[in-house]
């Protein structure tokens, strides 16, 4: 049976040459990068904005041992309720709980990360509990009983050739239908849904802690209807998603939108700050919001690498990174792909069964460039690799092999121990099915360069 390193090498492998993926995605990234470039230009100065967003993102991890429990005091105030959950499985027994508390059956869900972090859709069906996704992305998905391929956009993989297939397919809609047809098939399949749920789930693009608010950002209007129709709203939100006061709102929603969709603003910006009041006409009778830890305090704990945690989840890296382009969202088999998931997901999940992340990477630097929070993300993937091997989580024919390697780099006479026809023979043998089957292996001299250096320069008797 395969690790997961192995089973990542294998995926990528399969689709760097898989021209169809390629296509898909380049065409789809293509878009994106021309909208979110018209977007930036609209910042008078991009690089404060960003500078400014890291400073407050810096300034909440240091301090969120208060950031948290003043939310969660304001939240209270308004009549909501805050549940503290560390792992998955608190989260998934508190949000079991509750619907089970309300005799509730059915569940309707906005488009949320911590939910697929915590595998809420399975967990919810395995209890006979029905779950839908109302976000068309990750509705289209759920269909297709697979994960979301992107932070932002969950079927960026499928062309609209295929979507149109699938709901020929499950819906009897024509085979040629044009996108807009098929939104509006998904709103009439999704609009009984949100009449007769019996909760509804979001996640939380931010917690403001000086108004106790969860603040939503979304283009399909799908989320508001899930937070106010249903009579129970559970929000699951991360705890690294704090901001200080509502003020920052006008910072972090235009770059959120403009690097995430090359948007000014997304079309709903929502805040939601308790259950429905006695003066209110709309909203739900309970609100609850889990912040989620799940390892988040391993990565806090981490001086020099907690700059993960200032992520505002707006898949720019993804979309910039080289290497996410070829190997596709799909091949990470984590939650949160690309390089700002191969930053996190060892801290979260395990350093030595997802050390192998911090490696899919080329250091190109794209991603901390376009990041908005300023996050160093190539240099917090090598301090991760140092911490890999400082923890011993490689494997001991790895270590060995790179003290082999140190020694014969050390000093000339080790490496020209071996002629060329040895070397090329240990390639051949040894580091073939690493190298890969569809690169070329490189053919080494038969005599070193200081040997044939010496033989050319030989004095002249």
């Amino acid at each position: 049976m395969m690790n997961t390193a192995e089973e990542f090498v294998e995926k990528a492998e399969e689709k760097v040459f898989d021209l169809g993926h390629r296509k898909t995605i380049n065409h789809n990234i293509g878009k994106y990068n021309a909208a979110v470039e018209r977007g930036l230009a609209k910042f008078e100065n991009l690089e404060q904005s960003k500078k400014k967003a890291h400073v407050i993102k810096w300034r909440v991890m240091e301090n969120l041992d208060k950031f948290l429990p003043e939310f969660e005091s304001n939240f209270q105030k308004r009549g909501g309720k805050v549940i503290w959950a560390n792992d998955v499985a608190e989260a998934q027994k508190e949000i079991l709980s509750i619907i089970q508390k309300s005799g509730g059956k059915t569940v309707i869900k906005s488009k949320s990360m911590t939910t697929d972090e915590i595998h809420l859709n399975d967990f919810l069906e395995n209890n006979n509990i029905e779950s839908l996704e109302s976000d068309l992305g990750e509705y289209i998905v759920q269909l297709l009983g697979q994960k979301p391929y992107h932070i932002v956009t969950p079927a960026m993989h499928l062309s609209k050739e295929e979507i149109a297939q699938l709901f020929h397919d499950r819906f009897g809609t024509p085979v040629d239908a044009t996108p807009e047809q098929l939104t509006q098939k998904a709103r009439e399949l999704l609009r009984e849904k949100y009449l007769r749920a019996d909760i509804g789930i979001s996640g939380g693009n931010f917690l403001v802690a000086d108004t106790g608010s969860v603040a939503l950002t979304e283009n399909e209007g799908n989320a508001r209807l899930c937070t106010t129709f249903p009579k129970i709203h559970i929000a699951i939100v991360g705890i690294e998603k704090i901001i200080p006061s509502m003020s920052d709102l006008d910072l972090f929603w235009p770059l959120l939108a403009s690097h995430g969709t090359g948007q000014n603003l997304t079309v709903y910006n929502t805040l939601l700050t308790g259950p429905r009041q006695e003066n209110e006409t709309d909203g739900p009778e309970e609100m609850y919001v889990i912040l989620l830890d799940n390892g988040r305090t391993n990565l806090l704990a981490q001086k020099d690498q907690r700059q993960g945690l200032y992520c505002i989840r707006c898949g720019a890296c993804l979309n910039a990174c080289p290497v996410y382009k070829n190997i596709g969202g799909h091949t990470y088999n984590t939650t949160y792909s690309g390089p700002i998931g191969s930053l996190i997901t060892p801290h979260m999940q395990g350093m030595k069964e997802f050390k192998h992340l911090s490696y899919a990477s080329s250091l190109c630097g794209k991603c901390s460039e376009v990041c908005p929070v300023k996050i160093d993300i190539q240099k917090m993937l090598l301090l991760n690799r140092r911490d890999a091997t400082e923890q011993h989580d490689n494997s001991k024919m790895e270590d060995f092999g790179w003290k082999v390697w140190k020694a014969g780099m050390l000093k000339r006479s080790r490496m020209d121990m071996f002629g060329g026809k040895i070397k090329n023979f240990l390639l051949k043998n040894l580091f073939s099915k690493i190298w890969g089957k569809y690169r070329a292996r490189p053919e080494v001299a038969e005599k070193s360069f200081a040997a044939q250096w010496e033989e050319r320069n030989k004095p002249v008797k």
